[in-house]
This record gives structure tokens, sequence and C-alpha cells, in this order.
């Protein structure tokens, strides 16, 4: 018997009802071809019009609905008519933090034909993975304002580091540095600056960094991570950093490997207690709405990851070796220099599975 998922699919705002239907289609395209295993999608419809007619992105009862699936499909959240903090918090980090989705996965690489930005930078010096803690840090949540609209009013955005939530992350990104070949770690901070934070980041990296004996890791600051990402990517392969400083570094990744609608990313909780979240990491881009030219690759990406998540490793790699033979055919979108719109990129990719 092929063995079943229930997925659920939420598309949420912008491009990402477009970028999801793509990735659907790869998915089941690639599901068929198998023949081990199906999926079954329910479409959830939380996003920014769910929000304007009831008042609440996420239902009462969103969370425990989520429970009853194997993995969530995530778009893209955002409306240029409500405020970005009441979005964001309203429906994606309403997710991350009570499902524990502790680690956010977020791979880089240049597929073929795809020009890095940097001249002096070959293809194949860029083949990362970012990983971001995802629970607390500077998006924990906690600060608040007084005096509003007095001269001395007063805003406070408190970060909060955990001995228990470091020191999970860090294994997460030691383990994920283990179990690729070059078993390679690099840990963003900015201990020089915040000296008590990330200072206990720095000291828990040490304490964890024992149990890892086979992983090479060496230790940057934020600032200076800029500049070696550009000037030397070679030297960098697993990237573990704060919620922020990670958020902010893979979109940079991103953009030297060629677009940010490439760049996928994973929510998970690896305890599997609850579902993970599978999302690309471009964002609503109301500029290119309804237009049918979004780049699917970010969505079909994270698809793929979702498949290696439940399992299907076989088929994630026929993915990501179907989304390469389209690069190399030029078979892209216009922000990776093709001329394609979404649909053209889409099938192109499917017809390229188990070539």
């Amino acid at each position: 018997m092929p063995r079943e998922y229930k997925i659920a699919s939420m598309p949420g705002d912008g491009i990402g009802p477009e970028v999801i239907d793509a990735a659907l289609d790869v998915l089941d395209a690639v599901a068929q071809y198998s023949g081990q295993f199906s999926l079954s999608f329910d479409n959830l419809p939380w996003g920014s019009e769910f929000y304007k007619a009831t008042g609440t992105y996420l239902p009462s009862d969103g969370l425990e609905t989520l429970k009853k699936y194997d993995a969530v499909l995530f778009g893209a959240v955002g409306a240029p008519d409500i405020p970005d903090p009441v979005s964001l918090w309203g429906l994606l980090l309403a997710m991350r933090g009570p499902l524990q989705q502790y680690a956010n996965v977020r791979p880089v690489k240049c597929f073929s034909s795809i020009e890095p930005v940097s001249r002096h930078v070959r293809p194949k010096d860029i083949d990362w993975v970012f990983v971001r803690e995802n629970s607390e840090g500077e998006y924990a949540g906690q600060g608040g304002r007084t005096h509003r609209g007095f001269d001395w009013e007063v805003a406070t955005e408190v970060a909060i580091f955990t001995r228990h939530g470091i020191r999970r992350i860090m294994r997460f990104a030691f383990e994920t540095a283990a179990s690729r070949p070059r078993k390679l770690l690099t840990v963003v901070t900015k201990s020089n600056a915040q000296r008590y934070g990330l200072v206990l980041w720095d000291e828990i990296v040490e304490e964890v960094s024992k149990e890892f004996p086979d992983v090479k890791w060496d230790k940057m600051l934020v600032d200076a991570m800029t500049v070696r990402m550009v000037r030397n990517p070679q030297s960098l392969d697993t990237i573990v950093g704060t919620n922020l400083h990670i958020d902010i570094l893979s979109d940079l990744a991103a953009a030297l490997a060629g677009s940010v609608g490439i760049a996928a990313s994973a929510n998970i909780d690896p305890t599997r207690k609850s579902p993970s979240m599978f999302e690309p990491v471009h964002g609503s881009a109301f500029d290119i709405t309804g237009k049918g030219i979004a780049n699917p690759i970010g969505a079909i990406w994270s698809s793929a990851m979702m498949l290696e998540w439940l399992g299907e490793k076989e088929s994630c790699t026929l993915v990501m070796n179907a989304i390469e033979r389209a690069c190399a055919e030029c078979n892209t979108t216009r922000d990776l220099g093709g001329k394609l719109n979404t649909k053209q990129v889409t099938a192109a990719i499917i017809s390229s599975i188990g070539k």
C-alpha cells in the first residue's frame, strides 16, 4: 500500500496562492511518478482576506487543526492595507512559536546557468545551509510602549535568550553540519556588543561543540559575516545564528545566489510532536501579484524539503534534480534571466522529473 500523507495547504496572501499552486502540481506529479506514496491536501483559507472577514488570522482552534496534519505548506502573509506587525504576528509567528518549530532551515545554492551576483564567485562556491533559531531571541515578542504620543514616549523590544533554547538549536546545527560532506559550521554572533544574551550564546556553543568532535566550527561577528559571504563564500557551509541575524543573512545569501525568488525554508519541530511548516522566503510580493510571473522555485524547493522531512528522500531528489535541469536549460522566470511565466516554469520542472 502506498504511504499516505495529509498536508495542510495555506496559500495566504499576494503571490502565495500562485506559487503554492505550482508546488502542489509538482508534488502531485512526483507522487504519481513514484507510486510509493500519496498526498492529500486541505486548503486552509487563513490569510489577510480571512482576517478582514473575521477579525483574526488564526481561528481559535487553528493550532489544534494543524496538529491533525503531517506537514504544512505555506505561501505568504501580508497585505498593503494591513500593518506588517499585525499580519506577521497574527499568523506566521502565531504558528511557529506554539508549534515549537524552533529550527528554521534555509538552504541556499546556485543552480546551473544562474550566475552569482559577485563576479569573482563561482556557482559552486555558494552551497550553504542556514539554521535560524526560530522560537525566541529578537522575535520573542517581549516589550511594550508607554506614554504614547508624548515626547517621552518609550518603546522596548526585549530579546530573550534561554539556555534551553540555545542548546537545542546548537545541537540541531551541529547535527546538520555533521550530516553534510564538509562537516563545517560557522556560528554567527554579536557578543562584543550584546554582552548578556549573546555571551550566553557563545558559551553554550563551546559546551555543545564537545559533543561533535568531527565537526569543525568557527565563530563570526554578524557584521563581518556579511563581508565573508560576499568575499569568501567558499569558506562557508552550515551557518547558525539568532532569529534576527539569520533572517537578514539568509536573504542576502539568496540574492547573492541569484534571486530571493529561489529561497526555500522549513520551520522544523525536530521532536515531531507538531507538524513542520514549509514556505518560500520571498513574501507576498504584491507588486507582481496576479501577473503570473512569480518565481515558483522557492515554493517548489520548499515542497521538496517537505518530502525529505516526511521520509520521501528519493522524491525530494527527483524534484531538486528537476529544478536543476530547468535552470540549466534556462527555463526560468525573469528574475533569473529567463523569459517564462510561473506556469511555464512549473511545467518545465514537472516534465523534467525522472530525467
